[in-house]
């Protein structure tokens, strides 16, 4: 008998489970910010669904206009940062080694933190008039994943010009560049998703856990590392600097930054 799980009493996600697929949708509207409370409810949900061998296929989505512009920049406070980066990276983590396969369907603003959720995932399709980017360093900050994992998808001077320079594109040139693998007009993303979900679920899942094993042993021996080493950097020398705290504090303050190059 097909069991379907349906959980509606999380604050910042629904999930819903119907036996091989399950669904997780960003629900923190308008923006779907990934603040503390969600980062913690998925890892939790991440955490269930792994331990259940009904599973096969992980869609993460975003609830209404937008996938996620990323993660709350409150908790890039002095006194929440440490915090932040350990449970968001625990989520990136989790989705990483997941032995299910993972797909994003990316709508709206994908920015961030959201970006980094998406581009770690196994499949990402996304609409044409989604817009990516890496806006980090406009706060005087940077985004670790990406520094860890982008320049494997789209080559290291495409991912130099995104982190540095902050820049905003569509879906279609993200799936040009390799951060998606298709972009289509809105209309079309959820038929997509289905079709690919249906492929996947015609196969052996237990050829499919170990096919993405193998497919990952390379980058799996350097993630951690460049991960866990992009992550000293933020908190050791970044978070030390004075433009990094003045980018936060302008932001929240809804200002220009002054920078002091220090």
């Amino acid at each position: 008998m097909v069991s379907t799980f349906v959980e509606s009493d999380l604050a910042r996600l629904m999930v819903a489970i119907t036996p091989p697929v399950a669904r997780i949708v960003l629900r923190h509207t308008p923006l779907n910010i990934i603040d503390i409370p969600m980062m913690e409810e998925l890892a939790q949900v991440l955490g269930e669904i792994e331990l259940r061998s009904d599973v096969t296929v992980v869609v993460l989505s975003g609830e209404g206009k937008v996938f996620s512009a990323g993660v709350d920049v409150a908790a890039h406070a002095p006194d929440k940062v440490e915090t932040m980066l350990l449970k968001f990276h625990a989520v990136v983590r989790a989705l990483v080694t997941s032995k299910k396969v993972t797909i994003a369907a990316v709508h709206g603003h994908c920015l961030g933190g959201g970006a980094e959720l998406a581009l770690v995932c196994d499949m990402v399709y996304t609409t044409s008039s989604a817009q990516w980017g890496f806006p980090e360093i406009k706060l005087a900050c940077y985004p670790p994943v990406a520094c860890t994992a982008l320049a494997a998808l789209v080559g290291q001077k495409r991912a130099a010009e995104l982190i540095l320079t902050g820049r905003t594109i569509c879906g279609t040139e993200a799936a040009a560049m390799g951060l998606a693998n298709r972009a289509v007009p809105d209309e079309e993303l959820e038929c997509t998703l289905d079709l690919t979900v249906r492929d996947l679920l015609k196969l052996s899942p237990a050829a499919l856990a170990i096919a993405k094993k193998a497919d990952y042993a390379w980058d799996a021996m350097h993630f951690d590392k460049g991960l866990a080493r992009a992550e000293k950097i933020y908190l050791e020398e970044l978070m030390k600097t004075a433009d990094a705290q003045e980018g936060i504090r302008a932001f929240i303050e809804k200002r220009e930054p002054t920078w002091a190059g220090k």
